[in-house]
This record gives C-alpha cells, structure tokens and sequence, in this order.
C-alpha cells in the first residue's frame, strides 16, 4: 500500500485548505482511514478518520466542527477539508490506513503511512 499526501500549505489564520491522500497498491474494503499530525517535538496526535466501506467518521474534540473527512472510493483518496484554522493546527499532518475493520485513534492502530504535508497557519 502506497499513500501520497497533498494540499498542505500556509494559511492565515481562519482559513482553509483541503488535504488529499491518494492510495493505491491494493483494494481497501473494510479498512479505516484516517489523518495524524505532529507539531515539532511534540507527539502524533490523532485527528480524524473515516470507515471506507460505510463512510463512518470520528473526530479529535480539537477539530470537532472545524475540520471533516470525506472519501471517494472510486479513486481510492480520502480528503480532510480544514476550515476555521488556528496557529494550534500547524503541524505536519499524516494519513494512514489500518488493515483492521476496528476504529482506532491511536497512531499503532494504523498499519500504513503517507510521507506527510506541512501545514502551516500564520497569525
């Protein structure tokens, strides 16, 4: 399994960007998918994810109304759209896959990782 992460970028504060991972290497029927980030010298932190099959989501409290996850199983990429950002929310931010059908919010949870995107919002 291979994922390629995009759309990372510098916002000011309040704006928006939409993340992009695209994967590929195989068929993904019950996985979950879901976006990390990590700040500098600070741990991975979970921020979303989402059940392929069902299109179930869960959300870190953090970003809980600011950001959501969508999916597009016929080009196998699943999108995080940011909205309302903060300085809080610069990190680089990761997706990854979890072989299992279980939801997870932990970073050992997930079995496959993309190379990840900076982000990067401006007072």
């Amino acid at each position: 399994v291979q994922l390629q992460a995009s759309g990372g970028g510098l916002v000011q504060t309040g704006g928006s960007l939409r993340l992009s991972c695209a994967a590929s290497g195989r068929t993904f029927s019950n996985n979950h998918m879901g976006w990390f980030r990590q700040a500098p010298g600070k741990e991975r932190d979970f921020v979303a994810a989402i059940s392929w099959n069902y299109g179930l989501t869960y959300y870190a409290d953090s970003v809980k109304g600011r950001f959501s996850i969508s999916r597009d199983n016929a080009n196998n990429t699943v999108y995080l759209q940011m909205n309302s950002l903060k300085t809080d929310d610069t990190a680089v931010y990761y997706c990854a896959v979890s072989r299992s059908g279980r939801r997870s919010t932990a970073p050992g949870g997930y079995d496959y990782w993309g190379q990840g995107t900076q982000v990067t919002v401006s007072s």
